[in-house]
């Protein structure tokens, strides 16, 4: 009894990895899923490229290549700009705007959280270094995290505006017309089409959030209200 018990011991993980996946196992899991979903959009992106340029009778390209070509690279961060800007937006938008009922709506009857001043902390030796700095450094950190996401979205932006006027000028080139510049991309039709069918669906599956939690609900989602609440009522 006591080998099999030492054996099975031996069979548990350190206790190291335990508390990281403890502690970590939501953003392991999403990061994981990202991954997995990013290699299969190449996976499947090079074969679309390729039969693309099959038909134009075009040499394939490698992996190295198709990373590297203005089709990955549209697409890629086409669609990441309008993640950051979905939640830069919204983060900023809940700040002044409520909804009745919703779980992702600040309270109507009581003060957020989020609102108290962080100086009343500035000599808490547990706050982040920003707060217990104060001055300009505070001001930037109380706003770091919209900051963040819209210079996420800013430099997805760019990298849109960069891959798709190479992924552009090489559709032009292959049926004889000439290339585009890249302010005159900017100020193309297909730029901004790309743009548009990404960003409306982005506030569309925000604004579902908001108006399905206020009626329905997830059992043990911080998402979600608790199944007996009222539909009245609101916030997390």
């Amino acid at each position: 009894m006591t080998i099999s018990h030492e054996g099975s011991a031996q069979r548990k993980p350190p206790k190291r990895l335990r508390e990281v996946w403890d502690n970590n196992a939501l953003s392991i899991v999403l990061i994981t899923l990202f991954l997995s979903f990013a290699a299969l959009q190449v996976y499947f992106g090079r074969a679309v490229y390729n039969e693309q340029r099959q038909e134009d009778g075009r040499a394939l390209v490698s992996l190295s290549g198709y990373l590297a070509s203005g089709h990955f690279v549209e697409a890629l961060f086409e669609n990441w700009e309008s993640e950051f800007l979905q939640m830069g937006a919204f983060i900023l938008i809940a700040v002044k705007l409520r909804q009745k009922g919703s779980t992702e709506s600040r309270p109507f009857d009581e003060p957020c959280e989020s609102d108290e001043d962080p100086r009343l902390h500035r000599r808490d030796p547990e706050a982040p270094w920003p707060v217990r700095r104060g001055g300009w450094v505070l001001r930037a950190y109380e706003h770091s995290l919209s900051l963040a996401f819209f210079g996420l979205f800013a430099l997805s932006f760019c990298f849109h505006a960069l891959g798709g006027r190479i992924q552009n000028n090489e559709e032009l080139t292959a049926h004889g017309k000439p290339a585009q510049g890249l302010l005159e991309f900017l100020g193309s039709s297909q730029f901004w089409f790309q743009s548009f069918q990404n960003w409306q669906s982005e506030f569309l599956a925000i604004a579902s959030v908001v108006v399905l939690s206020i009626f329905l609900r997830e059992r043990g989602s911080p998402q979600s209200k608790r199944v007996a609440a009222s539909h009245s009522d609101t916030g997390g």
